[in-house]
């Protein structure tokens, strides 16, 4: 069997998806993206293929060091990006070459559902209680909401004050079992993330997410003095080696490589097993489409360490088009008392509407992220 042909599709609401087919017939799907420069990924993608027409699409891992080690430069979220949605792929062919899911390739699952959680807005603590209350009354039993708007070096305790009004509102709604996440989105400081840490810990957050950015993940030591709150991060890391460092200075509870980002579904398989010698779980990052999720899936099925899943049914990127819209089976996500059934299905356990792809493609996007500013006019972290 041989790989014949990639296709991509630029799909809204902000993702590119690709289709690999062979010359047996069996076609695999991928989510090859960064959100915000799907045209460099796509780019990307169509530079690699010199690499794939032709070859054997069930030598996942020899495909895999020609892409990352064969052009020397490597790494960063362009590349590894456009390798993850390609591995995905590749995947997808071989479970359905061998009728099993993928997982069952990676040494079989280990749990039969993976809990999630749902995100939820809410500007101002009665609209943050209200959509929480929403959520746990769907079925789910853990939210994340955004910790804080932007903030500069050093700010104003009143942003700190919004922050605990907001999840004191959503505790009020829903009490204490329901989990709920703390996402900093690398908007903070070192400064102002040790005082937002502290003083979250009275509502016990499920955990605070991205406390300050990737590049200055030496800070997290010193934040995890002011708090016994678990601290995750890892959605802007790449490959086992941007993992490396982290894991070896012991700062961090939870990891969240993102499946399209990190390096595809084997290379987070190993990310999850490095974290699990270090006694760290993972809930990886998706908040993304359907086929990065079942991709995800597929990882949660097999990795004992980890421990929620983020998914992105509903979220606020998702207007006017959602992830069940571009499968055939929308039930394959059904969550159930806050769990979703690992996929049983051969490879990746999806079936992909290439019909509405095609229809949504011709559409397109131009996704960006906003441009935010402080008070005085310097660029402030979205």
């Amino acid at each position: 069997m041989k790989i014949k042909s990639l296709e991509l599709f630029k799909v809204p609401p902000r993702w590119l998806f690709l289709k690999i087919e062979t010359d047996e017939g069996i076609t695999g799907w991928g989510e090859p993206v960064v959100e915000g420069k799907a045209d460099t990924v796509k780019a990307a993608v169509e530079e690699m293929s010199d690499y794939l027409i032709g070859k054997d699409p069930m030598r996942i891992e020899d495909i895999w060091q020609v892409l990352y080690r064969g052009g020397f430069y490597r790494g960063g979220p362009i590349l590894s990006s456009a390798i993850s949605g390609i591995e995905q792929a590749l995947w997808d062919i071989k479970g359905k070459f061998y009728n099993a899911p993928v997982y069952d390739l990676l040494g079989g699952a280990c749990r039969d559902r993976i809990r999630v959680y749902s995100w939820i807005g809410g500007d101002r603590p009665a609209d943050a209680g209200e959509a929480a209350k929403r959520q746990v009354e769907a079925g789910f039993t853990a939210v994340k909401m955004n910790a804080t708007e932007e903030m500069h070096y050093i700010d104003s305790h009143s942003k700190v004050e919004a922050s605990l009004a907001r999840i004191a509102a959503v505790r009020e709604a829903v009490g204490w079992e329901i989990g709920v996440g703390m996402d900093f989105h690398g908007r903070v400081h070192k400064s102002m993330a040790k005082i937002l840490a502290k003083e979250l810990e009275q509502f016990r957050p499920m955990f605070i997410e991205e406390p300050v950015l990737p590049e200055n993940n030496e800070a997290l030591r010193e934040i995890a003095k002011y708090t016994s709150t678990p601290i995750a991060t890892g959605e802007r890391m790449y490959t086992r080696w941007g993992f490396k460092e982290l894991l070896q200075q012991g700062i961090v509870d939870i990891i969240q490589p993102d499946l399209s980002h990190a390096g595809g579904i084997l290379e987070t398989r190993k990310i999850a097993a490095m974290a699990e010698a270090y006694d760290v779980s993972v809930a990886p990052h998706c908040p993304l489409g359907p086929i990065a999720l079942a991709a995800c899936l597929h990882l949660d099925a097999c990795s004992p360490n980890a421990f929620i899943q983020e998914q992105s049914l509903g979220i606020h990127y998702n207007e006017g088009s959602d992830l069940l819209d571009y499968l055939v089976d929308k039930t394959v996500f059904e969550y159930k008392d806050g769990f979703v059934d690992i996929p049983k299905r051969p490879g990746l356990g999806i079936e992909v509407n290439e019909a509405k792809v095609r229809e949504m493609a011709a559409i397109g996007h131009n996704w960006k992220n906003p441009v935010w500013r402080q008070a005085d006019g310097t660029v402030a972290e979205w």
